[in-house]
């Protein structure tokens, strides 16, 4: 029986991709770096930002990069007031409250930022318990942020569903044993699935999901 589902934030709670996207390319075009969408999902998304910069632009001091960084999401704070919620969400967390399924929010993003695009989603209730990078590093695409999601919500990892829409989260979930769904925000399915997800959804109206919820919970009857 179902007892958990465990959220990614960006690119999945809210399609962000787009902002995220477009503050990196203003930010790295400063070093010459002109990325495109493949180098964003191949060297960016689902990845904390200590590790994108020390990748990306590795001769920053680590008093530049986190100035950097801290740049990076107070731009991108500053455009994501507009976010909603993906479609379908508020019938995915009826169904959760309907069945008593419990819910995290599990992501890398920044503490500023999660907080942050929770309250502007309206979401701060309806998910009080959310792990950060910060909360069991080094984030993902380590297990160790959804293993600390399963011990916070008392489950174990084959009564949880996963929702991702990076690599790195995927990798994430399965490697603390979740069954992980991947959401087609971000990426394509292909490379959704060449990750390791179980299966791909558009967003939270999808059939695909409800057929597999229906089974993991008598509460559709």
């Amino acid at each position: 029986m179902l007892q958990g589902i465990l959220f990614d934030l960006d690119g999945t709670l809210a399609d962000t991709d787009s902002i995220h996207f477009a503050v990196w390319q203003d930010i790295l075009i400063r070093f010459e770096l002109d990325i495109d969408r493949a180098f964003y999902r191949q060297r960016i998304s689902g990845r904390t930002n200590s590790k994108i910069i020390k990748d990306i632009i590795p001769q920053l001091s680590l008093e530049d990069a986190w100035k950097l960084a801290t740049e990076k999401e107070e731009t991108y704070r500053r455009i994501a007031k507009s976010l909603l919620p993906t479609s379908g969400l508020d019938k995915l967390i009826r169904l959760t409250d309907e069945a008593s399924i419990k819910r995290a929010v599990v992501t890398n993003a920044p503490e500023e930022n999660a907080v942050y695009m929770l309250k502007i989603l309206r979401l701060t209730d309806t998910f009080p318990t959310v792990i950060m990078a910060k909360d069991a590093p080094p984030g993902k695409p380590d297990p160790a942020p959804y293993k600390l999601a399963l011990s916070r919500l008392e489950i174990e990892s084959h009564q949880a569903i996963a929702i991702e829409d990076s690599a790195a989260g995927i990798r994430s979930a399965i490697g603390a044993g979740v069954y992980t769904i991947g959401i087609t925000s971000s990426h394509p399915s292909e490379d959704l699935l060449d990750a390791g997800a179980s299966l791909t959804i558009q967003d939270f109206n999808d059939e695909k999901l409800w057929t597999l919820l229906n089974s993991k919970t008598k509460a559709l009857g």
